[in-house]
Parts: C-alpha cells; sequence; structure tokens
C-alpha cells in the first residue's frame, strides 16, 4: 500500500476555490503543505510515544493483586432449551472461586428480550455459564467440567429463511421485531409510472465481523459498595449509565476508566454481558475480577454487521433527472436487537440525491446467530452499495456520465428534514476533487493483456458525523506554572481525540501544544460525553473545548491586564507568552500570570448543545476506483483509490489521513474477503479468529490518494470541524462494484466479490438488458 496526500481544497473565504487539476502531482503536496499547515497543521499524536513503547494501558492489561480470572461457558447449539445444569465438578475444582450461571445469576433483562443467562439459548455461542478462579488455566478447565444437558430445537440462520412461511422461530412473537418501519414523501407509484426508465434489482450485503485489534476487556472491583470497572468501551458514561441500572444502583456508586482503546468500529458503545458478568462475580467474591473476550468470543457475542436484503428500483427521465426512488430492505439483526440495524431506512436514500417521490420501507429480521450492533457507518455502508450500484447501472442504461448523471441530480438541501445544508457546495467539490485528481476523464484504459482486464468506478455517499447531540463537557485548567489541563468525559478509541482536543485548546488559548494534558476516560470528573460514536467527537467536544479555552483566554488577558495596565483588548497571547501592543512592551511568560493569581486557579467549562433547527448538517464524500479483474481465477484486485471527503476544517491532516487509509482499507476487506461464514447444519461460526476470518493485509491495500476538502462548516459548529471517522468505509464497495463491470460488464450485486463469485458471473449468461423498462416502451 502507498498513502499519497494531495494539498487540500482551499477554504470558501478565499475568493475562488480552486480544484487539484488533473496535470498536478503529489510533489507538490512539498511546495503547499506549508500554507496549508495554517489551517490543518500536522501535529504528532500525544499518545504516540506511549503506545509505540508499550506503555499505554488498554483494560486488558490491568492487573490488580488478588485478581481472579473469567472464562465463559457457551451454547453449542444454534436453539436449545437447557433441561439443567451441574456445576459441582467446575467448584470442586482447586482455584476455582465461584461459578455464575441460570442457577445463581440475576435475572436481569438483557436486549430487546432475554435476560443474562437464558433458559433457551439462541445462538451458538451464547453465554451459559461463567467462572471466576485463581488463573485464567484453572477457568478454562473448570468450564470444561460444567455439564449441561441441552434439548436441541429448530433453528433457522439466514435472512431470506427467516421472512419464509413456517421458518422456526426466534421468539414467540415471531422473527420480525416491530412493524416496518417506512419513511416516504412524494407519489413513488406515480414518479414511476413517469419514469421513461426504471433500474429494478436487488442488492445483498453479508455479515461482517468487527475485529478490533484490542477485544473486549472488563476488570471489576468493589470497595465497599463502590464499584470500578476498567474497561474497554467506547462511552465510559453511557457503560456506567446501562451497568448501574442493571444491578440496580445509583450511578455514582459507579466509576467507569477506559484509559487507551485498541480499535471498537461501533462494537464498544453498549454494556455486553461480561461487564456484568465481572461485576457479579466480583461482588460475589470479593475480588477484583478480570474478563476479556477471546477472539472466538469476540467474533461470537460481541456484534457484527448486520446482512442486508435490499431491493431497489430507480425511476429516471430520459435526461437523467431522478423520478423515484423505491427500496424494501430486510435487516438480519441475529438472536436479539443490540442496536445495530442502522439507518437505512431513513438514511442515505433519501438524502443523497434531488428527487421528490421517495420511499422505503426496512424490516428488521431475528435469526439464531450472534446479535448485530453498530459497524463503521452503519446502514450507510449497505444502503451506499445498493443505491450507488443501482445509479451506475442507470448511467449506463442511459449512457451518461456516471458524475454526471449525480450532479444532474445535485441537492443543496436536506429534502427528507426539508432544511438547507449548513455545507451545501461541500458534494459538488467533493465530486470535482476527486475526478480531477483521479484523472477520470483523461482515463486511457491499458490494453488487455491475456486475462487481466481493468476497469474504473465511482461512488459517492453522506453521512450524519455533525455532532450536537447529547451535549459534551469539558474543563480547561491553568496551572500556576503555565501548563494547561483539558479534562474531558469522552475518550479516544484509537481516532486521535487526544491530539485534536489539544489543538484546539493550544490553538484557541495560544500556547505550545506540548504545554497541553489531556485527561480523558474517567466518570469520576463527572464531565459527561457522549459515546465516541458517529464521527461526532470532535464536531461535539471540540466547540466546547474552544468556549472554555476563550474563557480561560479572557481571564488571563483580564489579570495581565491588571498587572501590566494595559487594557486587555490590546493584549494577546502566542506561543504561551503575553504581548502588548504597546511600544517597547515586553512580553511577558503567561506563567507569571498564573502564578499571580495563587490559588485561584483560572479554570473555565465549557458545553456544546444541540445544532441549529435550521439546517441539516451532513458530511458528504466521494471516491474513484480502478480494479483489475483477472478472469481465469476471478481474482480482483483494487490497484488505486482516490478519496475526497467532506470533514470541514481539518484540525490534523494526519489524523484524517490516517482516518481516510483505515476506512478505505476496511472497505476493501468488505468488499472483496470477509463473511461470517456459518454452518448451516449446526448454526457454529466456521470462521470465528484472525486466520480463517479473512481481514485485508498490506498485501491488499490499495494506492491510497487523499484528496482532501479543508472547508469550514462553521454553520456547523464553531470550529468548523465535521466528523471523518465513518465516511472513508462508505462508498468504497460500490465504486469496487462498477469498476469490475467497468473491466469485465458483469454487475456483481451480492458482497462479498469473493473468487469464487466472480467467476460464476463471468460464467453465467450475459444479461441482455441494461434496464427493466427501456425508453419508449
Amino acid at each position: 500500500m502507498r498513502m499519497r496526500m494531495l494539498p487540500t481544497m482551499p477554504t470558501m473565504d478565499e475568493a475562488h476555490p480552486r480544484t487539484l487539476e488533473a496535470t498536478e502531482h503529489p510533489e507538490s503536496v512539498a511546495r503547499v503543505g506549508s500554507a496549508a499547515s495554517v489551517r490543518s497543521p500536522i501535529a504528532a499524536r500525544l499518545e504516540g510515544a506511549e503506545k509505540v513503547t508499550g506503555r499505554a494501558r488498554y483494560a486488558s492489561d490491568v492487573h490488580l493483586p488478588g485478581m481472579l480470572w473469567v472464562a465463559v461457558l457457551r451454547s453449542p447449539h444454534a436453539h436449545a432449551r437447557i433441561r439443567s445444569i451441574d456445576e459441582r465438578k467446575a467448584l470442586a475444582l482447586p482455584g476455582v472461586h465461584a461459578v455464575l450461571s441460570l442457577n445463581n445469576a440475576p435475572a436481569i433483562s438483557w436486549y430487546d428480550r432475554g435476560v443474562l443467562f437464558e433458559r433457551t439459548p439462541r445462538f451458538a455461542g451464547e453465554e451459559v455459564a461463567a467462572v471466576a478462579a485463581e488463573s485464567e488455566r484453572i477457568a478454562e478447565d473448570a468450564v470444561r467440567l460444567i455439564e449441561v444437558d441441552y434439548e436441541p430445537l429448530p433453528f433457522v440462520l439466514e435472512l431470506a429463511a427467516a421472512r419464509a412461511p413456517g421458518a422456526p422461530s426466534v421468539h414467540a412473537e415471531g422473527n420480525l421485531a416491530d412493524q416496518p418501519s417506512v419513511q416516504s414523501r412524494g407519489n413513488v407509484r406515480r414518479g414511476m409510472r413517469e419514469a421513461e426508465l426504471i433500474i429494478d434489482r436487488v442488492y445483498t450485503t453479508q455479515v461482517a465481523l468487527h475485529n478490533s485489534l484490542e477485544p473486549h476487556a472488563c476488570t471489576a472491583v468493589w470497595e465497599g459498595e463502590q464499584l470500578t470497572l476498567y474497561a474497554s468501551t467506547q462511552g465510559v458514561f453511557a457503560l456506567r449509565k446501562e451497568v448501574a441500572e442493571k444491578l440496580e444502583l445509583p450511578e455514582n456508586r459507579v466509576r467507569v476508566f477506559a484509559e487507551h482503546i485498541g480499535g471498537a468500529f461501533g462494537a464498544k458503545q453498549v454494556a455486553w454481558k461480561h461487564d456484568v458478568i465481572a461485576a457479579l462475580l466480583a461482588r460475589q467474591t470479593r475480588r477484583p475480577v478480570r474478563f476479556v473476550l477471546d477472539r472466538a468470543g469476540e467474533n461470537l457475542a460481541a456484534g457484527n454487521r448486520n446482512g442486508t436484503r435490499q431491493h431497489v428500483r430507480i425511476g429516471a427521465k430520459r435526461d437523467g433527472t431522478l423520478a423515484a426512488i423505491c427500496a424494501e430492505v430486510d435487516v438480519q439483526i441475529g438472536a436479539y436487537r443490540a442496536g445495530g440495524e442502522g439507518s437505512i431506512a431513513d438514511g442515505i436514500y433519501h438524502s443523497l440525491y434531488a428527487c421528490r417521490n421517495v420511499r422505503t420501507e426496512q424490516r428488521i429480521v431475528y435469526t439464531h446467530t450472534g446479535p448485530a450492533i453498530a459497524f463503521r457507518a452503519p446502514g450507510y455502508v449497505e444502503g451506499a452499495f445498493a443505491l450507488e450500484s443501482a445509479m451506475d447501472e442507470l448511467s449506463r442504461a442511459l449512457s451518461i456520465d456516471p458524475i454526471e448523471l449525480r450532479l444532474r441530480n445535485y441537492t443543496e438541501t436536506d429534502q427528507m428534514r426539508r432544511k438547507p445544508y449548513t455545507s451545501p457546495d461541500s458534494l459538488r467539490l467533493c465530486y470535482e476533487r476527486a475526478r480531477n485528481a483521479f484523472g477520470w476523464r483523461s482515463y486511457a484504459r491499458a490494453p488487455a493483456t491475456g486475462p487481466m482486464r481493468r476497469g474504473i468506478g465511482f461512488a459517492a455517499h453522506d453521512w450524519v458525523g455533525g455532532g450536537g447531540y447529547p451535549p459534551g463537557r469539558v474543563r480547561v485548567t491553568l496551572n500556576p506554572e503555565g501548563s494547561v489541563r483539558l479534562d474531558t468525559g469522552t475518550q479516544d478509541i484509537g481516532t486521535g481525540t487526544r491530539t485534536a482536543l489539544a489543538q484546539v485548546c493550544a490553538q484557541t488559548l495560544g500556547v505550545p501544544l506540548g504545554s497541553v494534558q489531556v485527561v480523558l476516560g474517567d466518570t469520576r470528573s463527572e464531565l459527561h460525553s457522549p459515546v465516541s460514536s458517529g464521527s461526532a467527537t470532535l464536531a461535539t467536544l471540540g466547540p466546547a473545548v474552544q468556549a472554555a479555552c476563550e474563557q480561560a483566554r479572557r481571564r488571563v488577558l483580564e489579570s495581565a491586564s491588571s498587572l501590566l495596565h494595559v487594557g486587555a483588548d490590546r493584549l494577546r497571547i502566542e506561543n504561551g507568552r503575553i504581548h502588548s501592543d504597546e511600544p517597547g512592551s515586553e512580553p511577558l511568560d503567561m506563567a507569571r500570570i498564573c502564578a499571580a493569581v495563587g490559588t485561584r486557579l483560572i479554570q473555565a467549562t465549557g458545553k456544546r448543545g444541540s445544532n441549529r433547527r435550521s439546517h441539516s448538517v451532513r458530511t458528504f464524500g466521494a471516491q474513484c476506483v480502478e480494479v483489475e479483474v483477472d478472469t481465469e481465477t476471478g481474482q480482483v484486485r483494487v490497484l488505486r483509490v482516490v478519496a475526497t471527503h467532506d470533514c470541514g476544517r481539518i484540525i490534523n491532516r494526519n489524523l484524517v489521513d490516517s482516518q481516510v487509509i483505515g476506512g478505505v482499507t476496511q472497505a476493501v476487506g468488505f468488499a472483496l474477503t470477509e463473511q461470517r461464514i456459518v454452518d448451516p447444519g449446526s448454526g457454529i461460526v466456521l470462521n470465528a479468529n484472525l486466520e480463517d476470518y479473512k481481514l485485508p493485509t498490506v498485501a491488499d491495500a490499495p494506492d491510497i490518494v487523499h484528496a482532501a476538502l479543508d472547508v469550514p462548516d462553521f454553520l456547523a459548529n464553531a470550529t468548523g470541524a465535521k466528523g471523518i471517522g465513518e465516511p472513508p468505509i462508505i462508498p468504497t464497495a460500490p465504486a469496487i462494484a462498477n469498476a469490475i463491470f467497468d473491466a469485465v460488464g458483469v454487475r456483481l450485486h451480492d458482497t462479498p466479490f469473493t473468487a469464487c463469485r466472480m467467476l460464476e458471473a463471468l460464467q453465467a449468461p450475459p444479461r441482455t438488458r441494461l434496464c427493466d423498462r427501456e425508453i419508449g416502451s
């Protein structure tokens, strides 16, 4: 993999925003970088040294005196009834301190329906019992001694089968979680009648597994009636609230601490069973208890991306104007509803294009598989694959360039919410920037050599990423020696939140970045902050930091004004020193002002509330892809990706680039190789490990060109920054699918695009029609 960064797009306040022409090359970065760094400084991660030297402490690194280890017994059946559990042999094993199961555990409600330990486990891998012992090995040995009498029951594993008449029921109420969710505007039937061409297709996406490098982990400690959890979580306050509710405790008796997080991708937003099991066993034994999931546990019972089936119909006029969009979506949620269905029904189908007539219907379907949970851009990854593939089919049926077709259906307003976008030009800039950086117009297809064929594809997206709800709070303290402490209740899940917030703090106060210490991930601060998800952390907390630092800065200048006998409006802070406009004045170290205040520390708090109601805050992006297809083996290789994403003002270019690299690479895995494989005869996951689950490696990663925008969106928030964590993964899969069609003339409607699936498509009879109702028919 080779990552290249092109110069950022000039901001909108410049007279003539300039797009990068195809003749410009990455070498220009050296010339433009210093100028661009005024807006997007490149700062090393504050925690980088801790991580590369091994000093960073993750939840799985916590070791406390007298600590016990937990191992869990999981059901081997996709659906079964437990007749009995005999734990006596396990309890008799030396070193075992406690066993928890449905025999003695409280009936704590879990998910949308169910309890902590089910009498009727509904997927292979569901927790049946847990053991706390002196060592991990003893705990694992004890688990194998627990005797369970299961009565196997009928099960259903696949989305289509679960909706079929007579399918085994996952729950007594049936296999639909609730009534279908319908979102509609205009008159879709009339729009389809008026359309001169209709694309009618079914697309499916697979169940994918998160596989963060750091597994879920929790160490629970009771001190009297006070519970402390050292957890790997995306939201310390959210986890505190859930655990307190389940244990029937006041929230102030639960402390959650998350120092470093080794990735999450959405799977660590909620309290999972291991958090509460650790707490219960710690309370029972009065010892610290450590529960770290192994890789199988991660992939069986700690969430997954939901599978989908999407029936999409798009009607258009002869000139490419969209007349109607209709999507019927089935979402595979697994055995329980943990919050992973995403936003397909009210998401990308409604917001990306100008179309008066849009209708989506989404059904949530249970299967006897592990529960789904949010996974990087939930709903939008799946929805974009279907919508953007159908748009490409439409462009080819109309013989209109795919980018031109999108421009003809451009919208500056959120049509579903009937509000203007805060950045109405950003998607258009993304189209232009990506097209020019890729060389779309001038692309010359390489001559076919043997079985190899090359093609190019394009796809776009939108995403939420504006932050603002729920609100976030921070506190900034100026210490007597001049250093700055920034406290917040959020956590850094690996995205560089510490560094970005420190930069906002340093830039606003006018102090060196090295003087700022960021303290986060601890509910003891009582600085309530939202879950680090939805690409909303910086957009929510950045403005709060800026507001707090502006207050602190004013107080420093007021104190300096009294000391220097100069009006505060004639003072400024630069690089930690206070400068006066008075002729002949000498700069004054800010430390002297802080010391002069004495015991009255200069301290300020900041909070960011909801987004303005008059506008819709969205982020946008576009990607161009080049692929190579081996028509003999079916192997698809992604050669290069040009990614352009609107994330408002870029606070730190390094952090943004890393999100683009990670998102695109993860998307390549989703598109080509990643898929949870379940044995149809038993319901057991066959690839719940990193050997058989095919994550992309460095060898699979393409040449990634990040043609960034840097266009502050001050209607979104005071910093002008928006989210970038999720957007890069959204448009890649459809862009790859569209490039495959361009290369070999075969359309793939199902992810992933494995070599086997590619060969089957190449050998299938070709479609004779590009659309389902021809112009004039």
